[in-house]
């Protein structure tokens, strides 16, 4: 496993963690201030400060990007499946234009709630395979712009409203279904905040295999949680074995960065600066 213990080469931002404390703008030139070398934006984010803008931003300040978050909200109605299919091409669009590596997918869940307006429905099954199905058409479009793009399964508790993908062992099985001979276009990111409690987390990391790892997203689980959207902790507040977890990634021979992403009220609430010395106090220590 590499040692994080001596610089923070390979930690990037995801810039939901100080979302509130600036724009994405803001957000570079704090980075860069501090030396961390890649992002993950948002795609709100982007569109706030304009595409243009953002790809110029990353560039000055010569940010790489660990990944794009995000595509997905699938399931929809009949309604809304072709705003939904037309919104997943922009989100590649956009992801090429900034040069990330792959797109981050948090697929849907009902889609009441994925795409506002649909009927409701209370047919996960339906939902499941849905997802599936607009994962290999979103691909076609994805592979003439060479995007990857990366399931990342949420936690059960998301499973109406943000996505019915809820395993790694659910988002490996699109994998193979969907890119058999694992060409590189599809595959998963991992976020220990959704995945740490499953009991088959380990052999399913070893079945993903470095082709199929595009990202690793860190954060912890603070016992009790307050909110379970808003409520994420500061690595090593909380309760998940991080390193035991990357350790087995990098076994599989990924290389990458070691993204944080916090969605915290606390963390929201306080200055930018002293949220990223943190992010890099605790990456060389906790992860």
């Amino acid at each position: 496993m590499r040692d994080f213990s001596n610089d923070h080469r390979w930690l990037s931002l995801n810039t939901a963690t100080v979302r509130k404390q600036g724009d994405l703008v803001a957000i570079i030139d704090a980075c860069a201030r501090h030396g961390i070398r890649a992002i993950d934006p948002w795609r709100d984010q982007v569109a706030a400060v304009g595409l243009e803008c953002a790809v110029r931003a990353v560039r000055d300040a010569g940010l790489e990007l660990s990944g794009y978050c995000r595509g997905g909200m699938f399931t929809a109605d009949a309604a809304h499946r072709i705003e939904a299919r037309d919104d997943n091409r922009r989100a590649v669009d956009e992801a090429k234009a900034l040069g990330a590596p792959c797109i981050v997918l948090v697929v849907g869940g009902l889609p009441q709630y994925s795409r506002p307006g649909s009927e409701v429905s209370k047919d996960i099954g339906a939902a499941r395979t849905q997802v599936h199905d607009a994962i290999a058409e979103m691909m076609e479009y994805a592979k003439q712009a060479n995007m990857p793009l990366a399931v990342e399964p949420l936690h059960p508790a998301y499973a109406a409203d943000r996505a019915c993908v809820n395993t790694t062992k659910q988002a490996l099985d699109i994998c193979d279904q969907l890119d058999p001979k694992r060409t590189g276009a599809l595959g998963v990111a991992l976020d220990v905040y959704h995945i740490w409690w499953d009991p088959e987390l380990m052999p399913q990391i070893a079945r993903a295999g470095k082709d199929r790892l595009l990202a690793f997203h860190v954060c912890d689980w603070l016992v009790p949680t307050k909110d379970l959207l808003n409520d994420r902790g500061m690595m090593g507040d909380g309760v998940i074995e991080i390193k035991s977890v990357r350790a087995a990634v990098e076994a599989q021979g990924f290389a990458g960065y070691s993204e944080i992403e916090i969605f915290s009220n606390d963390w929201w609430g306080r200055p930018m600066d002293d949220v990223l010395q943190t992010c890099i106090a605790r990456h060389r220590s906790a992860v």
